[in-house]
């Protein structure tokens, strides 16, 4: 009696994970816009669950600041504020300049060869959907967070990253990958040099460019319907990445402007 409700509760987990990591990548790829609504009857039917595996998938995505709970369990993906947004990415800064300096001259040579293959694959992907460039510069960085084998790194980064591509999409202008692709490569190269002052700097100029390359533009909804979006996420379960201000404000200017 215990192997089998041991067994049904793993085969829950693993429901509840293929629906957050299907919602997570549809949310990082702008499929599904800030606002869009998540209803668990629409989710449980698209995914082959019951709504009862599809609350505690919102549940857990509300966790990540990905979904918002409202009232009548309505469950929408989150729209972070102007002041939010800002707050984020300083977070984020902080965290990374953590990563990067536990990692600067301590990556073996197969690391690098993979960081290496990862900036590579983004760079096959230019002239393509920004949402896809987007995905992939955000997964270089949670692969970086990967490589320091910190538990708790790991979740924050991961957790921070895939927030903050929910803010460009509500908030930025076209992504520009050969800017993320050639501050990528310099990363690398310094991580491999050893330099952890030189690469914590170069981390915080990094994602400094990246919040000020985001300009309050909110996207207009596209009203899709939810079942047609989610389709491809939940046929294809993606994988785990490796090991209001006004127009012209940036996410990175003072409040005291």
């Amino acid at each position: 009696m215990m192997a089998r409700e041991t067994d049904q509760g793993r085969t829950s987990s693993d429901k509840v994970g293929t629906i957050c990591r299907a919602l997570r990548r549809a949310i990082i790829e702008q499929a599904l816009e800030p606002g869009a609504k998540l209803p668990e009857d629409a989710l449980g039917e698209r995914f082959g669950v019951s709504r009862t595996i599809a609350r505690h998938a919102l549940g857990q995505l509300a966790a990540e600041g990905l979904v918002e709970l409202r009232r009548n369990r309505i469950a929408v993906v989150a729209t972070p504020s102007w002041q939010e947004a800002r707050d984020t990415f300083d977070i984020r800064i902080e965290l990374e300049r953590l990563v990067v300096r536990q990692l600067a001259g301590r990556l073996s040579r197969a690391q690098i060869a993979a960081l290496k293959a990862h900036v590579d694959a983004e760079d096959a992907a230019r002239g393509g959907p920004d949402a896809v460039s987007i995905r992939l510069a955000t997964e270089f960085h949670i692969l970086l967070a990967t490589m320091t084998e910190s538990p708790i790194l790991i979740r924050y980064v991961s957790e921070i990253a895939y927030r903050c591509c929910l803010i460009l999409s509500l908030f930025s202008r076209p992504h520009s990958s050969e800017c993320a692709i050639n501050e990528h490569r310099l990363l690398i190269d310094t991580l491999a040099e050893g330099g952890a002052d030189k690469v914590m700097s170069l981390m915080h100029s990094h994602l400094d460019s990246v919040a000020d390359r985001a300009l309050v533009a909110q996207a207009k909804p596209r009203g899709r319907d939810i079942m047609d979006i989610l389709a491809p996420y939940a046929e294809t379960p993606p994988a785990r990445p490796a090991g209001k201000a006004g127009p012209g404000r940036s996410l990175r200017r003072d409040a005291a402007e």
